[in-house]
This record gives C-alpha cells, sequence and structure tokens, in this order.
C-alpha cells in the first residue's frame, strides 16, 4: 500500500529535505513500486577537474532510495547502503530510477539505477532501509 496518493502529495513532503532540493534534485514520478528522480548538471556539480562529484551522484541516489522506502513504508530510515560508480556522465542531467528489490517485515531492499540522459550507466546504489514501527 502506497504512503503517498499523489505524486504532489510525495513533492510536499520531500520538499522538507532541503539538502536534495538545494542540490537541485526533483521527483518526477512515483508509484508503489518505482521512484524517478533527476537533477539537471550545473557548473556546482562538478569538481576541479570538471567531472561530476560522486557526493552528487550519492545524494541523487540515496534521496530515490528515500522517496521509494517511504512510498513502500513510513518510516523507513536508511540502514546501509552501497554504490558502485559505473563511468563518468556525459550529458547534461542525472536521472535516478528506484525499484524495490525486496520488501520485508522489518526492512526492504531498493536498487536504484543512475544514468544519464544520454543513456550512459553511471552509477547503482543499493539500499537497505529499516523500518520503523511508530
Amino acid at each position: 500500500m502506497a504512503n503517498f496518493n499523489s505524486l504532489e502529495e510525495a513533492r510536499e513532503f520531500f520538499y522538507k529535505d532541503k539538502y536534495a532540493v538545494n542540490t537541485g534534485i526533483t521527483l518526477d514520478e512515483i508509484t508503489e513500486d518505482e521512484a524517478i528522480c533527476s537533477l539537471v548538471l550545473t557548473d556546482e556539480h562538478r569538481n576541479a577537474y570538471g567531472g561530476v562529484m560522486g557526493g552528487v551522484i550519492f545524494t541523487l541516489g540515496d534521496f530515490a532510495f528515500a522517496v521509494l522506502s517511504n512510498q513502500i513504508h513510513q518510516l523507513t530510515v536508511a540502514q546501509q547502503v552501497d554504490i558502485h560508480y559505473l563511468s563518468a556522465p556525459k550529458g547534461d542531467k542525472l536521472i535516478a530510477k528506484a525499484t524495490c528489490r525486496k520488501s520485508g517485515r522489518t526492512s526492504s531492499i531498493v536498487n536504484v539505477d543512475i544514468s544519464d540522459d544520454t543513456g550512459r550507466d553511471v552509477a547503482q546504489f543499493i539500499g537497505t532501509g529499516f523500518k520503523l514501527q511508530v
């Protein structure tokens, strides 16, 4: 059962995530078992060599993980996360697609595939969410 009744309701809730919002991340789609978030890249997201900072990519993955985890069960917090950087982005936008791999009684596993707008695979983020019983 979904916790958010609409995309607008989820956006309103996650607008309080100021770090992600100030980074420029947007919530584009949400269903019961998928969330898509994106980020238009600017010079603010780049390191001294001109590449996209790993922390920017991680933050996008973490945000998509949080959105889907809390769609599945509110309140869920990250228990353990892992990211594998696959290749440097070449496009102007990053897209993170979060899908639920497993939703158990006390935890969930969410995979987040991050690509750029050219279709290039950039990173794979895997998060284990702990479902708080509130």
